[in-house]
């Protein structure tokens, strides 16, 4: 599936998720590879197949690398564990729990097989679909770190936002249709 024919397969209802998947799609203020990443890391962390399917397709036509569709995809998988274990502890009122080492595998983060800022925004995106606010804070700030301004950062929210909002459209259509 093509990010095409997801934005046709949505019903009317949606017609401004795909109006806007197509602008994003066309989106400049982030490079090609910060925009097809956020699209696919935020694909993974929703995890609808046919989603996953059409924007892994529009990436690949795009040119992202194999290594960065892989690392996009990881930024996916730490962050729907990080965001879950961070999460977590901001909303536990024990604050215990935040002085604890998390003592979580998460190598990738430090070595993630593409630029720092580009894994970061990818992060921001993931937490953002997965509603961490700690990790929405850390993130931002290593963003702001690296210099990336808050126009790439937001840009990269609104990917994570309309991609999360067609996934949740297909996959209530699909359950009607079942």
């Amino acid at each position: 599936m093509s990010l095409e024919t997801l934005r046709d397969a949505l019903p009317a209802y949606a017609k401004d998720i795909s109006l806007n998947l197509g602008s994003l799609a066309a989106e400049t203020v982030l490079s090609d590879q910060q925009k097809w990443g956020a699209f696919v890391a935020s694909g993974h962390a929703v995890g609808e197949p046919s989603v996953i399917r059409a924007v892994e397709a529009a990436a690949s036509d795009a040119g992202l690398s194999p290594e960065a569709r892989t690392a996009a995809r990881s930024a996916a998988a730490i962050m729907g564990m990080n965001n879950v274990y961070y999460r977590s502890l901001h909303l536990l009122s024990n604050g215990e729990y935040r002085t604890l080492p998390a003592r979580l595998r998460m190598n990738v983060l430090a070595n993630p097989g593409v630029e720092k800022a580009d894994f970061e925004l990818w992060s921001t995106a993931v937490s953002a679909v997965n509603g961490c606010g700690m990790c929405l804070d850390a993130h931002e700030a290593e963003l702001k770190k690296h210099g990336v301004p808050a126009q790439q950062i937001q840009a990269a929210l609104r990917i994570a936002a309309v991609v999360n909002a067609a996934s949740r459209v297909i996959a209530a259509e699909t359950a009607l249709a079942a």
